[in-house]
């Protein structure tokens, strides 16, 4: 009977294209909705990852405690060994080492006097050892406006609006005041290399990038820093995994009361990433099941479409004596199998943009001119398990159920009236 059934969905195109169209186009869509907003939400956690607290971050304790403050007197030290090590137990992340810093910037004039000052507030990333993921993690070629990126010791990056409010041009020099990791005063000459379009007004006004090497110098901080963040590799935060490596590495110093200690927390224990992340956690299944059901709906409308166009079928099977619930049973039968085929056709196209845009993205940096640093330019998908299974949900039951609603009709059909039926 099944093979027969499905001899006629296959033939018949008048009573299975339609259907089977209505399923594709509606899985399709479900499945790279569903791809694109897991994309998104990744590409927000990305941002925040790349740009402030990496997917976990190391910290002495009581630097965590004050990290708001930036108590640069509170780093990490060793850092070189600390990073070699986790860098030999996560060989699949990225290890990198910060620091954040405030201050007063000196320029002087013609006769080396001072002309203008102003309070800035930077971070020092390693921009100049080759191969270093730090560019590419805050998208600097992308965001810079005059100059280029720091080749040489002593340069910097600093906000174009900063610059221009200074009076400073690529190549100028200007003095950095601020206090060392020791408590004393630290000053230090820098060089403009460049000036960047943050996107941020507070960050296009204050905000300095310089080498992680020069900062450390100028601040008295040689092999410390304030943080260490890792990142996967691919991008991709995963919940399970940076808890369980969270807990093992603080396992280790679990019981000793030392402050210098380091101690590693995962970016959804970051200040204000506990609230996105319940914010996603929350939002998260609501939007699906609001996608799912006004695609079920629209499927459920065409399963009634397609089966009230067959009426004179059914009524004719019904005359010649074919029992109402073999001719029930035949119709939710053909509407799995046409379902199932549409559903199957739409998933494989659906999870076919999906890996595109996991794997390749598409660049919208050119509608995003001003907004570059620090949004996402490239969207993205995200492929997970349940992407294979998502789409026949709505594919399935919203056929079935169309189906089955519109086949009550054939319980009702007087035979009486079939003949007039079939004569009209």
């Amino acid at each position: 009977m099944i093979r027969f059934l499905l001899k006629g969905v296959l033939r018949d195109r008048g009573r299975s294209l339609f259907p089977f169209l209505v399923a594709a186009a509606g899985t399709f869509l479900t499945v790279a909705f569903y791809g694109y907003f897991l994309g998104m939400m990744n590409n927000m956690i990305r941002s925040n990852a790349n740009l402030r607290h990496g997917h976990l971050k190391v910290m002495t304790r009581a630097y965590a405690r004050d990290a708001a403050q930036v108590p640069n007197d509170l780093a990490l030290t060793g850092v070189g060994a600390l990073m070699a090590e986790l860098d030999r137990e996560f060989p699949n992340m990225d290890w990198v080492a910060r620091i954040s810093f405030g201050g007063l910037l000196d320029v002087p004039d013609e006769e080396g006097e001072t002309r203008i000052q102003a309070p800035v507030a930077g971070l020092a990333v390693d921009i100049r050892t080759a191969g270093s993921p730090e560019p590419g993690l805050f998208g600097l070629q992308k965001i810079l406006v005059r100059g280029r990126l720091p080749r040489a010791p002593g340069e910097l990056l600093m906000g174009d609006e900063l610059a221009l409010k200074l009076g400073l041009a690529v190549g100028d020099e200007a003095t950095l005041i601020g206090s060392s990791m020791a408590g004393g005063l630290a000053m230090a000459n820098f060089t403009v290399a460049g000036t960047i379009r943050f996107g941020i007004r507070a960050m296009d006004k204050t905000g300095l990038i310089a080498d992680l090497a020069d900062v450390r110098r100028a601040l008295d901080m040689d092999d410390a820093a304030g943080e260490v963040l890792g990142l996967f590799k691919d991008g991709i935060y995963r919940q399970e995994r940076i808890e369980a490596a969270a807990l093992a590495f603080n396992d280790r110093y679990a019981g000793r009361k030392d402050e210098d200690l380091p101690v590693m927390q995962t970016l959804a224990e970051q200040p204000g990433m506990d609230i996105l992340f319940v914010w996603i956690r929350a939002a998260t299944p609501a939007i699906i099941f609001i996608f799912l059901l006004a695609m079920s709906l629209v499927m459920w409308n065409a399963g009634l479409v397609g089966t009230l166009r067959r009426y004179g079928e059914f009524g004719l099977r019904l005359a010649i004596g074919e029992a109402k619930g073999r001719v029930y049973r035949a119709m939710l039968a053909e509407a799995l199998m046409v379902g199932f085929i549409g559903s199957a056709a739409g998933t494989v196209l659906g999870l076919g943009l999906s890996w595109y845009l996991q794997v390749h993205g598409i660049d919208v940096s050119s509608m995003l001119k001003n907004f570059a640093f620090p949004m996402e330019t490239v969207l993205r998908s995200r492929i997970t398990p349940f992407s294979f299974v998502i789409g026949f949900i709505p594919g399935l039951l919203a056929s079935l159920i169309g189906t089955a609603i519109a086949g009550r009709a054939i319980y009702k059909r007087q035979t009486a009236r079939l003949f007039k039926e079939l004569e009209s």
